[in-house]
């Protein structure tokens, strides 16, 4: 029996990075400056909505109007 992971649905700065092609201190930057879509707080931690990130590559990176 061949068992499918599901992909998850929040990513951390470590796993994020490495999709944009980035290390997690520009990531960061780029958080600060609005650039990026905006992550969610989870007691200590920050996470960001995969389906959130996979639209915004989509559309080519814009910089998130809610930030």
């Amino acid at each position: 029996m061949t068992r499918t992971v599901p992909e998850p649905l929040l990513i951390s700065a470590q796993e994020l990075a490495p999709l944009l092609g980035i290390s997690v201190r520009t990531l960061w930057r780029l958080v600060s400056e609005g650039k990026v879509v905006s992550p969610v707080r989870l007691g200590g931690s920050t996470r960001w909505r995969m389906d959130e990130v996979r639209r915004w590559i989509a559309d080519g990176c814009p910089r998130p109007e809610n930030n």
